[in-house]
């Protein structure tokens, strides 16, 4: 895995798939062994994970769609801890 910047265009990782669940009203990352049921902030974030969108894209609609600045360290956090666990994945 290539090292992670603003231009990465992060992905859902293989065997993953992201679903909003609306009886855990939330989104969930289903894979074979289970679920991982996301918190707001982590499934606005792996919902623009389409592997078009670039980091830099993603921290500003999610700052637009919040009416929020200075979401860039927490938005590439959180993609380097999915990437870890294999949520996401880049080239």
């Amino acid at each position: 895995m290539t090292p992670l910047d603003a231009a990465t265009r992060p992905r859902v990782g293989t065997g993953f798939r992201l679903q909003w669940e609306p009886a855990q009203n939330s989104h969930v990352l289903l894979y074979p062994e289970g679920m991982v049921k996301l918190n707001q902030s982590g499934g606005e974030i792996m919902k623009r994970c389409d592997g078009q969108r670039s980091v830099a894209l993603i921290v500003s609609e999610l700052e637009q769609a919040f009416s929020t600045q200075g979401l860039d360290k927490d938005v590439l956090a959180f993609v380097e801890m999915a990437g870890k666990q294999r949520w996401l994945a880049w080239d």
